[in-house]
């Protein structure tokens, strides 16, 4: 959607202490969050209408968030 944030704090509020702790203690982890949210903000501003892209271009973004997030959450549930 439009304007929705698509941050992991607040997708995953369930998970925010989590998170936090394995951003400082998984390398693993910390890389896909830092890519997971370089892609999200670039989504961002395009919504935003700072940047223009072709559309097949913000898909593959699009997608590229799912499966970041898919991952992440993934990892999440196995160190619950």
């Amino acid at each position: 959607m439009f304007g929705e944030s698509h941050d992991l704090a607040t997708e995953f509020p369930e998970y925010k202490e989590q998170i936090h702790h394995l951003k400082m203690n998984d390398r693993h982890f910390a890389r896909l969050f830092d890519d997971y949210h370089e892609v999200d903000g670039q989504l961002h501003r395009i919504e935003q209408e700072i940047e223009v892209h072709a559309d097949e271009f913000v898909e593959g973004l699009k997608l590229r968030r799912l499966h970041l997030k898919d991952e992440l959450y993934g990892i999440l549930q196995q160190t619950a």
